[in-house]
């Protein structure tokens, strides 16, 4: 009772007044509760990540089952799983074009137990295209690491008489209309490639969608359309019997299947590098222990030649981007892709 009746005497008789009274409880003596409240939660955050993880983390992918996503982690997924003591359960959320699945990630605790791969598309482009999305997944999660990427290729229909990607270049700048590009989804990389590219040669080309690769494939072997720019993976058995030609390799090295094929740097169109990559994020506020846990495990596996010999198998080159490197690599992708969805008017098919 003695010391309640000296703490009211100071608030009420302190010679400052009310306001200084309370202010000299707080830091004579709340300032001592708070930091030992602060530092208990720091504690509790620590000791939480240091206990991580207890159990099965959940991976949650946008995409239908047996997509390219999918593969790249089972991919990786395995050694991880040993030395982490638990399970890795993916679970395929499809829908409103990978927004189902990107949602529930965003909304699920923190804890590391929930887990996100996505694409270029999920990462870098959504968020310019889709004007009531309700959130930006550069905020909305936390970097993990880049896991896999696979460059884009410039192919042409039978049809299309160009030898080279300047040729084809200067061939639409004076007959604008005359061609037509393909992609599977509006909004993807290989979509907005072709945007680009046809705002470099003055808005030239006509853009047909198509629904799946196989229609896409039949529309270049028909001639609908004379160009596309999908990964080799794609379209290598077409290309492989002649029937398709590539003209450019999207990227700043040559591809070890494609030697001969020059990269649109070396064709002189060195903004026209792109790719499809993927990248494995956790929700945003995850504690920074287990974000870095499981970025050295994958910068690990990525380091290992018989998961690069895998991920080669279906088309993907392993991505050495650091962890530290990865939000400035994150920043550039969305800012290349804004330029281009506002330039082109770009929407959703």
């Amino acid at each position: 009772m003695g010391q309640l009746q000296d703490k009211v005497t100071i608030i009420t008789g302190s010679s400052g007044g009310l306001g200084k009274g309370i202010a000299g409880i707080f830091t004579a003596e709340g300032a001592k509760v708070v930091l030992a409240v602060l530092t208990l939660m720091i504690v509790a955050s620590v000791v939480r990540a240091q206990e991580w993880p207890a159990k099965p983390i959940r991976v949650v992918v946008p995409f239908a089952a047996g997509s390219v996503a999918e593969s790249i982690f089972r991919t990786m997924s395995s050694g991880i799983e040993a030395k982490l003591g638990q399970r890795f359960v993916v679970e395929n959320r499809p829908g409103a074009d990978a927004v189902i699945g990107t949602e529930n990630v965003m909304r699920s605790a923190p804890d590391g137990y929930s887990l996100l791969i996505g694409s270029t598309s999920v990462f870098a482009v959504k968020q310019h295209m889709i004007r009531d999305l309700g959130f930006d997944p550069q905020t909305a999660f936390e970097p993990v690491s880049l896991l896999a990427e696979a460059s884009l290729i410039a192919v042409v229909s039978p049809g299309v008489r160009s030898k080279s990607l300047k040729e084809l270049s200067d061939f639409l700048r004076t007959n604008s209309g005359r061609y037509n590009f393909g992609a599977q989804g509006g909004g993807s990389p290989t979509h907005l490639t072709g945007v680009f590219f046809s705002q470099q040669t003055g808005n030239s080309m006509v853009y047909v969608p198509y629904k799946g690769t196989p229609e896409l494939v039949r529309a270049l072997l028909t001639d609908d359309i004379q160009i596309a720019f999908p990964t080799l993976t794609a379209v290598a058995g077409q290309v492989r019997a002649g029937k398709l030609r590539v003209l450019a390799v999207m990227a700043k090295t040559r591809l070890d299947d494609l030697p001969e094929v020059p990269t649109t740097v070396e064709a002189g169109f060195p903004q026209l590098a792109a790719s499809n990559w993927w990248m494995l994020a956790a929700p945003a506020r995850t504690p920074a222990p287990i974000v870095q846990r499981l970025a050295g495990e994958f910068r690990v596996a990525l380091a290992d030649p018989e998961v690069r010999k895998r991920l080669a198998a279906v088309g993907q080159t392993p991505m050495d981007i650091s962890p530290g490197d990865t939000p400035a690599f994150l920043r550039a992708e969305s800012a290349r892709y804004k330029t281009i969805v506002e330039r082109g008017g770009v929407t959703r098919d």
